[in-house]
């Protein structure tokens, strides 16, 4: 039985460590399965805890994807075995997961991901949350969840909120695919490498003389990190967020989501990137639009750890409503790319529904991540 999480600790010239854990599920483009988050939250604890460790690497086995998304084929399972009924599993899994991307989002050492290959979902949420974030000219990251009848979930209340000029919106709308140059911008990576320097770059880590004051190490690092991208900063590729910039900020310049939706499906436009954005849009699930909307309206102003709070309770209805295992039979298991949503189209989502979705199913106290965050 292969781990599906690979841990190893490399000693520095002075004798501290660097800690690498690697996502270990190649065939899978590494999904992050319970179990590879049962593996991983208690690591991460031990090596937040021990001095010896000065910065934490984590990485995605093989070339294809850091991470690509959550372990849906599971969570389909068991929505499938409790139809219309909330599913243990599934509060669960995103409980686990959520509480694994604050420990990220809030570890105290540097932390770097290094977001090659596909990123989405799942992934992105785990990387979005390191203090150092690398993504190279393969890097290929989306939250595509309006395929799938789910909405942009692991944070991204937060950091879609955090992006400019309603690039933020769009994308949750769309699921559209953006590269290294687009997650600069969107403020979800710091650092650009060519994929082929990862080895030499742990290298250099090794070199680095690390100490007791973490708020030094971060500096330290933040400066190889800045020498080594400029090294590589001529292979960036064309933003296509900035290249459709006017288009988007037009498209996105309504006070309601009908509005906006229309004028992103109408717009002519001879990009190819920009039509599959739309493409997805008009194909993907009306009422996962209506929930990224308010989602992003509601959670402008929240804290993270009740952005997390908000998103497990969304998770769990999803799991139970039942737009979200339809879209998953249809993209992943039988694969015949015919959803039956719910909703012909977001004028007819009913608000109702939408008011249910935001309902919390626990009181504060009761809720799975109560002491996230205290």
């Amino acid at each position: 039985m292969t781990d599906v999480v690979l841990f190893q600790e490399l000693s520095a010239n002075n004798g501290k460590k660097i800690a690498i854990a690697t996502l270990n599920s190649e065939r899978s483009l590494n999904a992050l399965s319970g179990e590879m988050i049962d593996a991983l939250y208690p690591q991460l604890i031990k090596w937040h805890q021990d001095n010896d460790i000065a910065v934490v690497f984590l990485q995605g086995a093989g070339e294809k994807a850091f991470c690509a998304g959550g372990d849906i084929v599971h969570l389909y399972n068991e929505m499938k075995a409790h139809v219309g009924e909330y599913a243990p599993a599934i509060e669960e899994y995103f409980t686990k997961e959520y509480q694994l991307d604050y420990l990220i989002h809030t570890f105290n050492k540097p932390f770097i991901v290094w977001g090659s290959g596909i990123v989405m979902g799942g992934g992105l949420g785990m990387m979005v949350g390191a203090s150092h974030r690398v993504v190279t000219e393969t890097s290929r990251i989306a939250m595509p969840e309006i395929s799938i009848g789910l909405y942009p979930d692991v944070g991204g209340t937060r950091f879609l909120n955090n992006m400019p000029d309603a690039c933020g919106l769009f994308l949750g709308l769309t699921g559209a695919s953006i590269n290294a140059a687009d997650a600069k911008y969107t403020k979800l990576a710091d650092f650009f490498m060519l994929n082929e320097r990862k080895a030499y770059f742990i290298e250099l880590l090794q070199q680095v003389n690390w100490g007791d004051t973490i708020a030094l190490n971060h500096e330290k690092l933040s400066a190889l990190m800045l020498e080594e991208e400029l090294t590589d900063s001529a292979k960036l590729p064309v933003s296509q967020l900035k290249a459709q910039k006017n288009v988007i900020t037009k498209v996105m310049n309504h006070d309601n989501l009908v509005d906006i939706v229309e004028a992103i499906i109408n717009t002519k436009t001879d990009d190819k990137w920009f039509s599959r954005a739309q493409k997805s849009l008009k194909q993907g699930s009306a009422l996962s639009a209506c929930l990224v909307y308010r989602q992003l309206t509601e959670g402008k102003n929240l804290t993270l750890s009740d952005c997390f709070r908000l998103e497990l309770n969304l998770s769990v209805k999803c799991g139970k409503y039942g737009e979200f295992v339809e879209g998953v039979r249809a993209l992943l298991i039988d694969k015949d790319n015919k959803p039956q949503w719910k909703f012909a189209n977001v004028k007819e989502v009913d608000a109702n529904v939408i008011d249910w979705f935001f309902k919390s199913k626990w009181s504060a106290q009761q809720h799975p991540l109560a002491a996230l965050g205290k």
